[in-house]
């Protein structure tokens, strides 16, 4: 499956952005989606994450709880990242990842997916 991220772009601290996620090759619903970021000189972490198999299993990042959603539309092949009220310190490239067989206790897991597209960038100025 190949993924391509869209929607990153510059805002101002408190504004939102949409990230979609969109996938092609594969049989998209089956597949745990997650969103991981990289800031500079940081190491990448999970932000959010959605189980496939029609289980819809969601788990966020502690530091994005409640500021992000993150939905998924498999008509659409597409997983979405909603962030609201952006801090400077969400300035980061954002990945999505999908793996076919991910369980959901390592959702939070980089190393675990097999598919990852080539980010986008989102940068919150103050």
């Amino acid at each position: 499956v190949q993924l391509v991220e869209s929607g990153g772009g510059l805002v101002q601290a408190g504004g939102s952005l949409r990230l979609s996620c969109t996938a092609s090759g594969g049989t998209f619903g089956r597949y745990t989606v997650g969103w991981f970021r990289q800031a500079p000189g940081k190491e990448r972490e999970f932000t959010a994450a959605i189980s496939g198999w029609g289980r819809s299993a969601i788990k966020y990042a502690d530091s994005v709880k409640g500021r992000f959603t993150i939905s998924r539309d498999n008509a659409k092949n597409t997983v979405s990242l909603e962030m609201n009220n952006l801090t400077p310190e969400d300035t980061a490239v954002y990945y999505c990842a999908g793996d076919l067989n991910l369980i959901v206790g390592l959702m939070h897991t980089a190393n675990q997916y097999d598919y990852w597209g080539q980010g986008t960038q989102v940068t919150v100025s103050s």
